[in-house]
């Protein structure tokens, strides 16, 4: 089995999901950290589980230990989502 490589800049604008099947948003950016992709930025786009739960915020950072597969889409662990329901309940 080869390492399939990609340019940072192909996964900009890909739909992210998280492996429970939910749209997230969308890849912005890398975030590099020693000349590693660190993490990524993910936009809250609309009707985005990501959007939903951040309100007015833009979206998150998400590191790059927590994305499982990157493809066609990207999907990050469900570990990923930040739990806002919770919070909300208090």
């Amino acid at each position: 089995m080869s390492l399939k490589t990609r340019n940072v800049t192909d996964i900009y604008n890909m739909q992210v999901f998280t492996d429970a099947g939910d749209y997230f948003g969308d890849v912005e950016e890398a975030v590099l950290a020693s000349n590693k992709v660190a993490g990524w930025r993910i936009k809250a786009t609309k009707n985005s589980y990501l959007a939903r739960i951040l309100g007015g915020a833009r979206g998150v950072i998400v590191p790059h230990q927590l994305v499982k597969a990157v493809g066609d889409v990207m999907i990050i662990s469900k570990n990923a989502v930040p739990n806002y329901e919770e919070s909300m309940d208090e």
